[in-house]
């Protein structure tokens, strides 16, 4: 399932822009201290970390799904389907990381 994903960011890991870690037990990436993103855990989507702000205009333009592990939403994080482009939501990501 997240073979795309690790695909999508592997020249960013190799520009050294992002490293793997993990969050919550699960691999994902991160600039620095700060996370990034990881692979969908029951989908083929991406998970992205960005501005409150836009995750809701994602979610309410139906471009992105929230997340809500154990039922708590994460007002940060965004997962968005595998039919979109996805680079252009890393970059996002990496500026809103600081990276």
């Amino acid at each position: 399932m997240s073979d795309r994903f690790w695909d999508e960011v592997a020249p960013l890991q190799a520009a050294g822009r992002l490293e793997e870690g993990t969050m919550f037990g699960f691999r994902c990436v991160r600039a620095g201290k700060a996370f990034v993103a990881m692979p969908g855990h029951e989908s083929d989507g991406m998970v992205v970390k960005l501005p409150a702000q836009r995750v809701t205009a994602l979610i309410d333009s139906g471009r992105g799904v929230a997340v809500a592990p154990a039922g708590k939403v994460f007002k940060e994080w965004v997962e968005i389907a595998a039919t979109e482009d996805w680079r252009p939501y890393v970059e996002e990501a990496l500026d809103f990381a600081g990276g």
